[in-house]
């Protein structure tokens, strides 16, 4: 279609206006440049030349001239559309995708002409700015992308562009909804001196969440996170015993704060390295007597195992279910004497106490070491005894068979030695009589020696000769009683 609906040009004659003639293109579109001529008679003389539009004056010039139109623009002419914005959804869920498409259409004889696409949201450019794709993919919306949207279109060229009319998208925000509370520790249980994490969760809500956690003794906030997350977590390195007591968290996000249940939260303490008593009758023990052996961790979480030992050897064991010590009995032998400790374990690591060693005395007590030591002086005696006896017998002997053999002449005295030793007849153990027997009652301390006197036979006259000035009688020795 034509631009110029009306094109007027004042000559110096008016009356010569019909005879003007308007050169211009047959069609133009919107973007186009138009040059338009005003052509009248040749030997006309111009003195003013004006074009106009719609009866409003555009130019006006002293001689013949062409009208430029750098880039046309004309409604029914139009190179493309004005672009309309269009999104998936202009009341997304927070968090959701949503995506906008900005569309328009190319007249159809210059469809070959190429467009760019911007998007924008108050003002601000989303996206990479310009792009030949219609479309923009928001990956997700957040309350704090509530506005006004809008899309331009334009042709390459950068010589025409059009915007769409603007959209309000808002941003729907769902609210938290059962908040809850939980720990996480090594082995399922809270242990001084281990790390310990309370985990803030809600099953339902969009955008930034604030999560807090809170000790119900104080009411004091331990911390606090906010992060696009249904839960977060909060660390407390290394517990101590005084970290024990309840707990509970909160979560919002803009709607309301909501609190989740108290949490009861022990902490268990390893046991102390304990210690072992003994406790008995006397001031010493004795066999018989009933020892109490008594092992207490002064700390330590309850229920505590006590196990006791006689030289690495377990005896027995015994609990604490609340806390506290634990005693083991103990009837004493001879077997008792050594080492004795014990263990305390409470599940989160035994501890070993330092062994306290015990001897053990017979019944009577001293009694018994003094008469021990009586005997062995006794037994030591009789021993002597023996010794000297013996030695005195050997040397009475060697001296009396010397002197028979100085008496007797040379030839007759050929007594051979192995023949005297083998002709005195061995008495028979019914003829030896006891001259003194030491033989005393059972109270008696020591039995110290039999002394026995050896009745010489009537045939062995020679050997009589030999000793018949010697009494056949003798007393070796005599032992008093200590």
């Amino acid at each position: 279609m034509l631009l110029w609906s009306l094109l007027v040009i004042f000559a110096a004659v008016t009356e010569q206006a019909d005879l003007l003639t308007l050169v211009a293109p047959s069609s133009v579109f919107e973007g186009d440049s138009i040059v338009l001529k005003c052509q009248g008679e040749q030997n006309w003389k111009i003195q003013k030349m004006a074009y106009h539009k719609d009866n409003k004056e555009l130019s006006v010039f002293k001689k013949v001239s062409d009208f430029l139109i750098q880039s046309a623009v004309l409604s029914d002419s139009e190179l493309f559309q004005h672009p309309v914005l269009t999104a998936s959804s202009f009341q997304p869920i927070e968090g959701g995708p949503v995506s906008l498409k900005c569309e328009t259409q190319l007249s159809p004889q210059r469809l070959d002409v190429q467009l760019q696409f911007c998007f924008f949201r108050e003002n601000q450019v989303l996206g990479s700015s310009w792009s030949s794709s219609p479309e923009l993919q928001i990956p997700a919306m957040w309350s704090e992308d509530t506005g006004s949207y809008w899309c331009e279109a334009e042709t390459v060229t950068h010589r025409i562009r059009k915007q769409s009319l603007q959209f309000q998208i808002h941003v729907q925000r769902i609210p938290i909804s059962k908040v809850s509370l939980e720990t996480r520790a090594p082995g399922g249980q809270v242990t001084e001196g281990q790390k310990l994490i309370l985990l803030c969760s809600v099953t339902a809500g969009t955008g930034n969440v604030t999560f807090s956690w809170y000790r119900e003794a104080t009411g004091t906030s331990l911390g606090m996170k906010t992060q696009h997350s249904l839960s977060a977590e909060l660390e407390i390195p290394a517990v101590k015993e005084s970290d024990a007591g309840k707990y509970y968290c909160r979560a919002d996000n803009g709607h309301e704060s909501i609190q989740s249940k108290v949490v009861n939260i022990p902490v268990r303490i390893p046991v102390s390295r304990p210690v072992l008593t003994l406790r008995s009758p006397g001031a010493q023990t004795a066999v018989g007597d009933l020892l109490e052996l008594h092992c207490e961790a002064l700390r330590g979480s309850p229920p505590i195992l006590y196990r006791f030992y006689h030289e690495d050897v377990t005896l027995g064991n015994s609990s604490a279910p609340s806390g506290g010590g634990a005693p083991f009995n103990l009837s004493l032998t001879a077997e008792h004497s050594g080492n004795y400790s014990c263990e305390a374990d409470n599940g989160l690591g035994a501890q070993h106490s330092e062994a306290v060693p015990v001897s053990i005395s017979g019944p009577d007590g001293h009694r018994r070491d003094l008469m021990t030591a009586r005997v062995l002086w006794g037994l030591f005696g009789v021993l002597v005894f023996i010794g000297v006896a013996l030695l005195l017998y050997s040397l009475f002997h060697k001296i009396s068979g010397e002197s028979s053999a100085t008496n007797e002449p040379r030839a007759d005295c050929t007594l051979n030695p192995q023949e005297f030793t083998y002709s005195i007849p061995i008495p028979k153990t019914e003829e030896l009589q006891p001259v003194y027997v030491n033989v005393g009652s059972v109270d008696v301390d020591v039995v110290y020696s039999q002394v026995w006197s050896i009745q010489q036979p009537e045939s062995s006259a020679n050997i009589g000769t030999l000793l018949e000035d010697k009494d056949s009688q003798v007393i070796y020795s005599s032992v008093k009683k200590s």
